[in-house]
């Protein structure tokens, strides 16, 4: 069978993604997995080429002593492998089934999916925060996330909090509809609900300024992802009851009344609703009303608002009163314009539990 590159990995054969691999030295994880698949005799074997080629990935890009965080190196290497593996053409017999196993697990263990794990014991408070891939791509090839930035950024860090010490876990997220719908948040996150002190997702938003968004909503509207796909309607959240509307429980007053920074931070309540009994949408900058139908949360109707929807979702259906929501960061496009963003990225995260 004809297994063709997808949009997003056809993109990391561009001079620009190239050059980013090249300057990163990411470049080298290419031949290396490609030469690890050539020595491959069957489907475990392989299974173990996979898993310690993306796991490695991770480990590179959250690396302390990396410098300047980039989130641009991990994921385009991460589509080169997947091109590579999506591609090969092994000696031995390997079903359609087996390859797409083996690139979910090249996505899961190179994401941070796979990392997420925390010391035991009481004095510990246990940490999630993730972040997105970059997107738009067809418009700014180069354009870094800042949240994807943060995630790695924040990764392995402690900080105090009153006797207890704080330990951040992280993972990015595609920005695909397709994982969505296949339900990579609950997969990632949901046995987390059960543990976890607080779970943050994190995503790009609007020029300088930081959104807690307080509400958030079930519909889809229509955004075009990076493999070009788009979609509307209500999200297809797994469960008997999905509600119109999840609220955040971070405490967003507080935060926003407290984190210093360049960036101000606003707890942001608009949303879009279709009110009971009528046809036509409304913008309600106070959140939505009794019986309302979604058409935007507070972070809009894209990737966004869907994981703030289904993290928040996660915990009420844990029946735990954790600390959770979703930021969306200022809209700076390049490595060099996120120091400040990630500095206050901190300073929300430790406010969310202190």
């Amino acid at each position: 069978m004809q297994h063709d590159t997808t949009p997003e990995e056809a993109r990391a054969g561009l001079p620009e993604p190239r050059r980013i691999l090249a300057r990163s030295g990411f470049d080298a994880a290419d031949p290396l997995f490609a030469a690890d698949l050539a020595d491959s005799t069957d489907v475990d074997q392989v299974r173990e080429a996979v898993a310690a080629h993306a796991s490695r990935l991770w480990t590179e890009a959250t690396r302390p002593e990396a410098g300047d965080t980039d989130d641009r190196p991990l994921y385009w290497a991460r589509l080169v492998l997947s091109a590579r593996l999506r591609a090969w053409r092994p000696a031995f017999a390997l079903t359609d089934d087996q390859r797409a196993d083996l690139l979910r697990l090249l996505e899961w263990e190179s994401r941070g999916f796979a990392d997420i794990d925390f010391p035991p014991g009481e004095r510990w408070l246990r940490l999630v925060v993730t972040g997105f891939d970059p997107f738009r791509l067809d418009e700014h090839v180069t354009c870094s996330n800042p949240s994807g930035a943060a995630a790695l950024d924040l990764h392995g860090w402690t900080f105090p909090v009153g006797e207890r010490t704080a330990v951040v876990r992280s993972a990015i997220f595609p920005v695909r509809w397709s994982d969505f719908d296949e339900g990579v948040v609950e997969r990632a996150l949901g046995h987390h609900h059960t543990s976890a002190d607080a779970v943050i997702t994190l995503s790009r938003g609007r020029p300088e300024r930081f959104d807690l968004e307080v509400w958030n909503g079930v519909w889809r509207g229509g955004g075009t992802d990076n493999l070009g796909r788009t979609s509307t309607g209500r999200a297809p959240v797994p469960g008997p009851r999905v509600p119109e509307w999840t609220r955040s429980s971070l405490p967003c007053e507080r935060i926003a009344a407290t984190v210093p920074g360049r960036y101000p931070v606003v707890a942001n309540t608009e949303v879009v609703e279709v009110p009971a009994g009528s046809g036509e949408e409304v913008r309600r900058p106070q959140g939505p009303t009794e019986g309302s139908a979604a058409r935007a949360g507070g972070g809009g109707d894209y990737l966004s608002n869907e994981i703030a929807y289904r993290n928040t979702l996660l915990r009420d259906r844990s029946g735990r009163s954790i600390p959770a929501g979703h930021v969306h960061l200022p809209r700076t496009t390049a490595p060099d314009e996120h120091a400040e963003v990630l500095a206050q990225v901190r300073e929300i995260v430790a406010a969310a539990v202190g």
